[in-house]
C-alpha cells in the first residue's frame, strides 16, 4: 500500500470550503475543493484522524481510482486494473452502490453490477478462489459517474459523520450536527464569550459550540466501520484517540446557554448534553424568546428558528421574526446569526444582514443571515 492515499471528504452543498479548511488544519496537503466534496492526499493514519476530527463533512471515503468510461467494457476493464486486493481481504463484504449524472452510462444498476463483477475478477487472481462469501468486515464501495468520469471509492465512516453518538433521540425536524457545527464555525464567536440559542430544540447548536469551544473531537464517542479493517492497525486508532484526548481542553470555561419554549425539548437537550459528556459546560432552560436578555456584552447568538414551511404556520412564524428583531435590537454589541428559508426575513427582522450565505438544511434551501455586532474597544 502507498505511503499516501487519496481521500474524499463529502460535504453538503455550501460547506465544502469549511471542510477544506478543517482538512488543512489537520496538516494534510494536495487539497482540492469541488461541489459536494473535498479531495486530499494523506497517509493511512488520516482514516482515523479525519473521521474523529472533521466537524462539517458528511463522511470520509478512500478513493481507489478515477477514469473516463463511456462504455460498459471500459468501466469493467478500468475497474479491474485497480489494486482492490490492497484493500479488500478475502472475506470482505463489498456491496456496490452507484450514481450517474450527465453520463452515457446512465443505468446505475448496470454500472453497479459491472463494477462488482470486475472487482471479483481482480480478487480471484489474488486469492485463487471462484466464490467470495463476503462474511467479513464491510467495505461499502461506490461507483460515481459524472460527465463520463468514474470515481471508485470505499466508505471509511460507516454511519454519516453527523451521527456523533450523543443524540439517540431528537425532535421531529432535527438540524444535522454537521450543519450546526458549520453555523458555529461561520461566526466570530470565541470560547471566552457568551453564546446563546433561543430556539435550541434538542440542543444541537449549543452542544456543537461546546465541542468546538473545548476542542473536543466530534467523533470521539462513536465507532467507525474502518475500525474493523485488518490492514488498518489498532495502533492507528489508539494514537488518533490519544491525540484527541490530549488536544481536548476540558478546563476551558464556557458560557453557553440554549432555551426553548417547549419543556420537553429542554429535557431532551439536557439528556443530549449529558450523553456528549458536556454536563456543566452547557446549560438549557425553558423560556420564551421574548424573555431573552443578556447581562454580558459582545456575545454571540446562533439559532435555527421555525421556518413556517407548513401552511398555516407562515403568519405565526413571520410574527415571531418581527418579535425577534424587536427583542434583539438593543443588543448592538452582540453578533446574531439566523438560519431560515424565509426570504422576507430581513424585512421582518427589521434590519439588513451584514452578510448572508446560502446553505442547505436537508433539502431545504436556506439563507444564513449574519449580523455582526460592534467590536470591543481595543485594550491599550
Amino acid at each position: 500500500m502507498n505511503d499516501h492515499l487519496t481521500f474524499i471528504a463529502t460535504a453538503t452543498m455550501g460547506l465544502e470550503a469549511l471542510v477544506g479548511k478543517e482538512v488543512k488544519a489537520l496538516g494534510y496537503e494536495g487539497i482540492s475543493v469541488y461541489n459536494g466534496k473535498v479531495e486530499f492526499s494523506a497517509p493511512v493514519s488520516a482514516i482515523a484522524r479525519t473521521n474523529l476530527w472533521l466537524r462539517t463533512a458528511d463522511r470520509v471515503k478512500l478513493k481507489i481510482g478515477e477514469f473516463k468510461a463511456t462504455s460498459f467494457e471500459e468501466l469493467f476493464e478500468q475497474t479491474k486494473t485497480l489494486p482492490w486486493e490492497s484493500f479488500l481481504p478475502k472475506n470482505a463484504a463489498f456491496p456496490v452502490s452507484g450514481r450517474s449524472v450527465k453520463s452515457k452510462l446512465y443505468s446505475v444498476p448496470d454500472c453497479q453490477a459491472i463494477v462488482k463483477k470486475a472487482i471479483v475478477e481482480r480478487l480471484k487472481q489474488t486469492y485463487h478462489v471462484d466464490w467470495f462469501e463476503e462474511t467479513g468486515p464491510l467495505f461499502k464501495t461506490e461507483v460515481a459517474i459524472h460527465k463520463d468520469t468514474a470515481v471508485l471509492s470505499i466508505d471509511t465512516s460507516g454511519e454519516g459523520l453527523h451521527k456523533r453518538g450523543y443524540r439517540p433521540l431528537h425532535n421531529k425536524a432535527p438540524l444535522k450536527e454537521t450543519l450546526a457545527a458549520a453555523m458555529v464555525e461561520l461566526t466570530n464567536w470565541h470560547p471566552d464569550r457568551p453564546f446563546r440559542d433561543p430556539f435550541c430544540g434538542s440542543g444541537t447548536i449549543p452542544i456543537e459550540a461546546a465541542l468546538i469551544g473545548q476542542n473536543i473531537a466530534p467523533g470521539f464517542n462513536r465507532e467507525f466501520v474502518s475500525e474493523m479493517w485488518s490492514w488498518l492497525s489498532d495502533s492507528i486508532w489508539e494514537q488518533a484517540r490519544e491525540e484527541a484526548e490530549d488536544k481536548a481542553n476540558y478546563d476551558q470555561p464556557l458560557d453557553i446557554q440554549g432555551s426553548d419554549i417547549d419543556h420537553r425539548m429542554i429535557d431532551l437537550a439536557n439528556d443530549n448534553a449529558m450523553e456528549a459528556g458536556l454536563y456543566g459546560a452547557v446549560s438549557f432552560k425553558q423560556m420564551q424568546m421574548t424573555d431573552f436578555t443578556a447581562d454580558k456584552s459582545y456575545g454571540c447568538l446562533v439559532s435555527n428558528p421555525p421556518y413556517g414551511e407548513r401552511l398555516g404556520d407562515k403568519e405565526e412564524v413571520e410574527e415571531l421574526y418581527k418579535q425577534l428583531g424587536n427583542v434583539l435590537s438593543p443588543f448592538d454589541t452582540w453578533s446574531i446569526y439566523i438560519l431560515t428559508s424565509n426570504e422576507k426575513f430581513e424585512s421582518l427582522f427589521g434590519k439588513k444582514a451584514t452578510k448572508k450565505r446560502k446553505l442547505y438544511n436537508g433539502n431545504i434551501k436556506t439563507d444564513y443571515y449574519q449580523y455582526w455586532g460592534k467590536r470591543p474597544p481595543r485594550q491599550n
